[in-house]
């Protein structure tokens, strides 16, 4: 019971951050692409990179990896934005961007996942 309430008090804080980080990029740069959202998902992916390193290396606890990678990072990253905005750049003809925005958020997402999980094996 204490582990979910847990992750929800990190989930809490998960979603209000991506909230703010998108709105902060949005507003100072304009862009076809949902950058915003390519944000959010890189940093996610390095954030849960960075924990898995220090859970299989380091010895982190189990119960601090559910929380901040389930709670935190489960709320911030946004899998179902990134369909939408895929989807509504299709909607409007820009197959070219749409396609640009998946294979830039599947690289660089993986390059994010990688450098954390590097990062910890460096600790």
């Amino acid at each position: 019971m204490i582990l979910m309430l847990a992750v929800s008090v990190a989930a809490a804080l998960g979603a209000p951050a991506r909230y703010l980080l998108d709105k902060a990029i949005v507003g100072r740069r304009a862009s076809v692409l949902p950058t915003g959202t390519m944000a959010i998902n890189v940093t996610g992916a390095f954030v849960l990179g960075l924990l898995t390193g220090l859970a299989l290396h380091d010895g982190m606890p189990k119960n601090v990896v559910t929380i901040a990678g389930t709670g935190f990072c489960g709320a911030y990253t946004t899998f179902s934005t990134f369909s939408h905005d895929t989807m509504r750049l299709v909607e409007d003809g820009s197959i070219i961007e749409a396609s640009w925005n998946v294979a830039i958020s599947l690289a660089a997402g993986m390059a994010a996942a990688a450098a954390g999980l590097g990062l910890a094996l460096m600790v």
